[in-house]
C-alpha cells in the first residue's frame, strides 16, 4: 500500500485537475461533441453534454444545512480527497459538485480530479466488487500520506437502489439509469453529503 500511496500522491495529487479545470476540460468536450478517455462514440459524447448541464446546475442549486457547514468546517487535520472520474459518468455529476462545495467550506479538505483510463495503476487498487466503477475517492490524510477511506461509486442511498434493480432484473437498464438521475435530482444531493460528513469522522 505504501508504493500505491507514494503513486497517488506523486502522480494524483499533482498532476489531478482542480475542480474548475475539471469543469473547463468537461464544458470544452461537451462544446466540440468528444468525451474523455481512448474510446469516443456518439453516446459518450451525449453523457458528457448531459453531465455539463448537470454539473453547472448542482453548482448553481445545491444547499447544505447549518448543521453540515458547521460539521465541514470543523475538520482540522488536512485531508487530500483524490477521485477518479471520467466525463460521460453519470453518477459523477451529482458526486462532483457536492465534493467541491465541502472543499469550498474548508481550505484544510482539498480535492484534486483524475481521469480513471489515464490512471489505471490507480484505480486498480481501488476496485468496487472487482469493477472499476467511477466516481471512486479515496481520501488521504494530509500528515500521513495514508489512505484512511473511500467512497463511490454512490451514495448509500443510491447503491441500494441499484443492488435491488440488479437483483431483481440482472443488469442496470437505460430506464433505470433515467430513475437514477430522477432519484439524484429530487434527492439535490443529500445522499452524497450525507455519506461524505461520515467519512471525514474518519
Amino acid at each position: 500500500m505504501e508504493l500505491v500511496i507514494e503513486d497517488l500522491v506523486k502522480k494524483g495529487l499533482e498532476t489531478g485537475y482542480s475542480y474548475s479545470e475539471y469543469r473547463n476540460l468537461v464544458s470544452d468536450l461537451a462544446e466540440k461533441g468528444l468525451a474523455t478517455g481512448p474510446v469516443q462514440s456518439e453516446a459518450l459524447s451525449q453523457y458528457t453534454q448531459l453531465n455539463n448541464s448537470r454539473m453547472r446546475r448542482w453548482d448553481k442549486t445545491l444547499k447544505f444545512s447549518d448543521d453540515a457547514v458547521a460539521k465541514i468546517k470543523s475538520v482540522q487535520q488536512k485531508i487530500s480527497w483524490l477521485v477518479l472520474s471520467e466525463s460521460w459518468c453519470g453518477d459523477a455529476s451529482p458526486a462532483l459538485p457536492v465534493m467541491n462545495k465541502i472543499t469550498e467550506l474548508n481550505p484544510n479538505i482539498s480535492l484534486s480530479i483524475i481521469l480513471r483510463d489515464e490512471n489505471l495503476d490507480i484505480m486498480n487498487q481501488f476496485l468496487t466488487n472487482g469493477g472499476m466503477s467511477i466516481p471512486k475517492l479515496i481520501a488521504i490524510d494530509g500528515e500521513e500520506n495514508t489512505v484512511v477511506a473511500t467512497w463511490g461509486p454512490r451514495s448509500m442511498k443510491a447503491t441500494k437502489l441499484v443492488d435491488t434493480y440488479k437483483a431483481e432484473n440482472g443488469q442496470l437498464t437505460a430506464e433505470f439509469k433515467q430513475d437514477l438521475q430522477i432519484f439524484y435530482n429530487k434527492d439535490k444531493g443529500q445522499s452524497i453529503l450525507e455519506d461524505l460528513l461520515k467519512l471525514l469522522d474518519n
